[in-house]
């Protein structure tokens, strides 16, 4: 009986369903007609809304600009001045079909048509089409000669000809030295080319030129975000926003530096302008997602992303996070596809990589697994984690004894330095490919590589400052000539070629070498100073935050080092071994010793092999009174670490503390041995007492 209901009911719904869809179509279609259409002509009032539109154009702001142009041309569909203005708007706000159709209907409407070649041609490229809005611009009245270069340098540029490029913007500039317009096409080309000093100066003077402009503004907020870091960046894209309080791009460079400052209700709003401005953005969703699987809402970011319709499934940012996604929810084929086009895109992205493993790993790809790591791994400064992938990759495979030499690595505190990964081909064959790129970094940067691999430090150095003089506006050649630097034993020389990297990109990357080049060189002063610089701009970055943490531990700091780890754990939750024992050492510190015990069998229940964790919980127990149970953990930690003084000094004491003489005096000593070693007077001091 219930389901004869139903399918009674089935027709009825139907019925009820395209009833309802047709009078919604219906009333669509009047409320089009009284919102598009005009009740009369009135050639008058197109001819007012032209001129508002022009003046908000000139204003920087092309959203109010195309409203103003859509009423001139309600009030009027003949006028080609209203589809010009309409065109104009489009294309300031990036809608190169919508820019196109208006142009083809105000040629029609009456408009010159020697004069609508440069602004097809842009809207050509706007579409992608890259070649036929060169072959467009060709046609450009001398007129409108500087917006031709313009459109042709930006095509040349997506072509990837940066010669043309170059050569195109270049006489744009001549011929209009004070046009910002211009130079902010300049600055935006030499961004993309990797000229951040250059990229810096053009944007400077297209703001100086032209203080209101948008695109010039929202440029300037990128290269002070790459220069000197989020916070510093947030006002330009505020002043930009005050002129155009819905500008797309604009409002997307805006939440995106909102989002990862920190700011997550604010970024979100910026997420819903740009929506509002541009329903259906597959930018802003994009950022709506990573804000939402940040906050581990994961089902709620693939609802998200899947909002875009792939859009830009094939940008390096969609991908790490669909691939993320997908291997949450156990979808490891399709994390696969994506992590595989990822690592084929940024083959040094080390991140992908290990995500990938993952992936590999969970459908029983073992071998490719640890294929996909050995780069990573190969590297002395190789974290845990993709030392553990590894091992259990080895595991899967039956090679235990390999499996067990990347567990003892991964439990060992200490890495070695950072290097690049290394060359696949020989240093000759690489050595011939230079030599016939001249000039051409992406062959010189493999072939410094593999002199480094060869040993042949002088060589490698030489190509690097090579490449530095000819790269002076490029962060990558400075860091290149850094890395040589300290791996030839110069820690001065190189932290002077990462602060001019630096100077033009204060990422991580570059921040992380400036202060391990600063302490090496003894400047431990200024490394604490570049560390703080770096905080002020990126309140968020974990890295900085667990750097200044530790410097407050090892600085004896510990409140201000609790307040710091506390604030990491809420963000990264109860998994990290390493901070869970530096927490013990912290409570440790301030005889908070029934928590210090906590962190420190919790960090031991993660990694009982790994020393430093051995150490801060047995530390925690020798302070707490438990001076035979101390002894068996602090003795494991300098078994798996026997050259480290921190630890043997704490192994004096609590044999000290247990009246083991012999044996406190011998690690004393060993430790007073290591010229690193802080606590020599501490530790002399002991030895006296002991006798």
């Amino acid at each position: 009986m219930t389901s004869s209901r139903k399918r009674a009911r089935a027709p009825m719904l139907r019925r009820a369903l395209v009833v309802g869809a047709a009078l919604a179509a219906f009333a669509a279609a009047i409320v089009a007609w009284f919102t598009l259409a005009p009740t009369r002509l009135d050639p008058a009032s197109a001819r007012d809304a032209v001129q508002r539109s022009l003046a908000l154009y000139q204003a920087n702001n092309a959203n109010g600009a195309k409203v103003q142009a859509l009423n001139a041309v309600r009030f009027d569909p003949n006028s080609a001045d209203a589809h010009i203005a309409l065109a104009q708007a489009e294309l300031a706000l990036d809608d190169g079909i919508g820019a196109e159709g208006e142009i083809q209907r105000a040629v029609d409407a009456g408009y010159n048509p020697k004069f609508a070649p440069h602004l097809r041609a842009h809207a050509l490229l706007l579409q992608g089409e890259a070649e036929k809005a060169l072959a467009e611009s060709e046609r450009t009245d001398p007129k409108f000669r500087v917006y031709g270069l313009r459109v042709r340098g930006k095509a040349f540029t997506a072509l990837g000809n940066y010669a043309a490029a170059m050569e195109n913007l270049d006489e744009a500039a001549r011929l209009a030295p004070n046009d910002a317009e211009v130079w902010t096409d300049i600055g935006r080309f030499r961004f993309t080319a990797g000229d951040l000093l250059g990229a810096a100066e053009a944007s400077e003077k297209a703001v100086k030129l032209a203080p209101g402009n948008v695109e010039a503004l929202v440029l300037r907020g990128e290269l002070v975000r790459s220069q000197y870091g989020l916070v510093a960046a947030l006002p330009w894209f505020e002043r930009a926003l005050e002129r155009d309080n819905f500008h797309h791009h604009a409002l997307i460079e805006y939440a995106a530096t909102l989002g990862d400052s920190g700011r997550t209700v604010d970024a979100l709003a910026a997420c819903r302008r740009a929506l509002e401005s541009r329903p259906g953005s597959p930018q802003a969703l994009y950022l709506e997602a990573v804000i939402a699987a940040r906050a581990g809402k994961f089902d709620l970011a693939r609802t998200i992303m899947d909002k875009t319709g792939g859009a830009i499934d094939g940008l390096p940012g969609a991908l790490l996070l669909g691939g993320t996604l997908d291997i949450q929810n156990g979808e490891y084929e399709q994390a696969l596809a994506k992590l595989r086009e990822l690592v084929a895109q940024q083959p040094m992205n080390i991140t992908a990589r290990k995500l990938l493993a993952v992936a590999l790993l969970r459908t029983d790809s073992a071998r490719n697994a640890i294929d996909t790591l050995r780069p990573v791994v190969a590297r002395p400064d190789a974290d845990s984690y993709a030392l553990t992938l590894v091992a259990r990759g080895f595991e899967r495979i039956g090679d235990r004894v390999e499996a067990a030499r990347y567990l003892d690595r991964a439990a060992y505190p200490a890495t070695g330095d950072a290097t690049s990964f290394s060359s696949d081909d020989s240093t000759p064959v690489l050595a011939a490919d230079a030599a016939q790129r001249p000039g051409d970094p992406g062959a010189m940067v493999p072939l410094i590589r593999a002199l480094l691999s060869d040993g042949n430090k002088a060589g490698a150095l030489a190509k690097a400052q090579d490449i530095v003089s000819k790269n002076q506006g490029a962060p990558a050649a400075h860091i290149l000539l850094g890395d040589t630097l300290m791996l030839a034993g110069r820690p001065a020389d190189a932290a002077t070629a990462y602060s001019r990297a630096g100077d033009l990109r204060f990422d991580e990357p570059t921040m992380l070498r400036l202060i391990e080049a600063l302490d090496a060189a003894g400047r431990r002063a200024d490394a604490a100073n570049a560390l703080a610089l770096f905080l002020t701009q990126n309140p968020t970055n974990l890295a900085a935050l667990r750097l200044s943490a530790h410097w407050q531990l090892m600085g004896g700091e510990y409140d201000a080092a609790i307040d710091s780890l506390e604030d990491l754990r809420s963000r990264i939750g109860d998994g990290d071994a390493a901070l869970n024992a530096e927490l013990a050492a912290a409570y440790t510190g301030t005889g908070e010793f029934g928590t210090a015990l906590e962190f420190g069998e919790a960090a031991y229940g993660l990694a009982p092999s790994n020393p430093a964790v051995a150490d801060a919980y047995g530390w925690a127990m020798f302070r707490n009174g438990d001076t035979n149970g101390a002894i068996e953990l602090l003795q494991k930690a300098v078994a798996i670490a026997p050259r480290h003084a921190g630890l043997r000094w704490h192994l004096a004491q609590a044999y000290a503390g247990a009246n083991r003489k012999a044996e406190a005096r011998l690690h004393a000593q060993a430790a007073l041995a290591d010229p690193s070693f802080a606590d020599k007077e501490a530790a002399q001091a002991l030895i006296a007492k002991l006798g």
